[in-house]
């Protein structure tokens, strides 16, 4: 998770059209595999599916897949705002388990 969202922060700083395609590859990669890996961790861990705090980290997973490609069309204050709201809820959610 640490390198995806480092990621889209190196592409929301310098979102370069050249280096797109490459960039896309590996954001998409390394989304894969925070999904595999937290699908992984959930069953090792025996958590339920249909809790509310896992619910809410699968949108925010999606969310991130998304703001990779987003950081082509939109403001980079827009990207870099949306990416520190969503890793702080994110990382709320792992930690406290609220519901």
């Amino acid at each position: 998770m640490l390198m995806l969202i480092g990621s889209i922060f190196y592409i929301a700083a310098n979102p370069q059209k050249h280096k797109k395609k490459k960039m896309m590859i590996i954001t998409g990669v390394l989304s894969l595999l925070a999904l595999v890996a937290g699908f992984g961790l959930m069953a090792k861990f025996g958590y339920s599916y249909s809790s509310g705090w896992f619910i809410v980290k699968a949108v925010i997973w999606l969310f991130l897949a998304g703001l990779a490609g987003m950081a082509y069309r939109k403001s980079k204050g827009f990207v870099t705002t949306a990416l520190i709201v969503s890793s702080v809820i994110a990382i709320y959610m792992v930690y406290f388990k609220p519901f």
